[in-house]
C-alpha cells in the first residue's frame, strides 16, 4: 500500500518548494517578520493561506479546538495558546491579531451536547466558549450566532492581556474578528460599531477597531 504522506512530502519538495526557495532562503537568513497574528479553529476546512492570500513568513498561526483564547494567567502552566500571543506581540512586534470562527464548527455544536467521559481535557477547553451559548435548541441560526459571538468572547479576552492591551492602546496593534463561512467562501468581519458581522464584499474595513472599548461584559454580535 502506497504511502501517501511520504509521497506527498516528496512532491512538495521536488515541485512546490523550488517556486519558494529564494524566499525561504530569505526567511532564513533575515529571520521571520510575520505581520499577523492568526488564531483559527483547527478544523481542516479551514485554510488560513489560501482565505488571505499570504506566502511563506506572513502568518504566525495558533490552531486549537474552536479558536479560543484561554484567559491570561501568571502562572507556571504549560499555556500554549498563551505563550504564543505573547511571543507574537512582544517577540514578533505583530501589527494585527485575527480571531477566526467558522460556520459549522464542531467546537460550537460540542458545547450544546454531552462531551464523552473519556475526553477530559475538551470539556474544561469548550468552557472558553460557553460564555457565547444561547438558551434554545442549537439549531443553523442559534449555531451561527453562537459561533459569532465566541469570536467576539475571544477579541475581549485578548484584552486581558497586558501587552495586546498596550499595543492595542497604543495603536500599534489592531484586533480582527472574522466568521468564515465555509461554504459560500465569505469571511464575515466584525464591526465594532454597529456590534456585528459584516460580509468582506461588502465591508468597510478588515474588523479592526478600537477593541479597548470592548465592554467587558455581554457579547455583541448578535447580528
Amino acid at each position: 500500500m502506497p504511502d501517501e504522506l511520504l509521497q506527498r512530502l516528496r512532491r512538495f519538495h521536488d515541485h512546490a518548494f523550488p517556486q519558494y526557495r529564494t524566499r525561504f532562503r530569505q526567511l532564513v537568513d533575515e529571520g521571520q517578520h510575520p505581520t499577523t497574528l492568526f488564531i483559527g479553529c483547527s478544523d481542516s476546512r479551514v485554510v488560513p493561506y489560501l482565505i488571505t492570500g499570504a506566502g511563506p513568513g506572513e502568518l504566525f498561526l495558533v490552531r486549537n479546538v474552536g479558536a479560543f483564547v484561554p484567559p491570561y494567567e501568571s502562572d507556571a502552566g504549560h499555556h500554549g495558546t498563551s505563550a504564543a500571543i505573547e511571543f507574537a506581540v512582544l517577540n514578533l512586534k505583530v501589527q494585527h491579531i485575527v480571531v477566526c470562527g467558522h460556520s459549522h464548527c464542531g467546537a460550537i455544536r460540542a458545547m450544546y451536547e454531552d462531551v464523552p467521559p473519556a475526553a477530559k481535557h475538551l470539556g474544561h477547553w469548550l468552557d472558553l466558549g460557553r460564555e457565547a451559548v444561547l438558551p434554545v435548541q442549537p439549531g443553523p441560526e442559534a449555531l451561527r450566532r453562537t459561533e459569532q459571538r465566541a469570536v467576539v468572547l475571544q477579541l475581549e479576552r485578548l484584552m486581558e492581556y497586558p501587552m495586546v492591551r498596550a499595543e492595542v492602546e497604543a495603536r500599534r496593534l489592531s484586533l480582527h474578528g472574522w466568521h468564515y463561512v465555509i461554504e459560500d467562501g465569505e469571511v464575515h468581519v466584525f464591526d465594532l460599531a454597529s456590534g456585528g458581522f459584516v460580509p468582506a464584499s461588502s465591508a468597510e474595513h478588515s474588523g479592526s477597531g478600537p477593541y479597548h472599548d470592548l465592554p467587558g461584559s455581554g457579547i455583541p454580535g448578535d447580528g
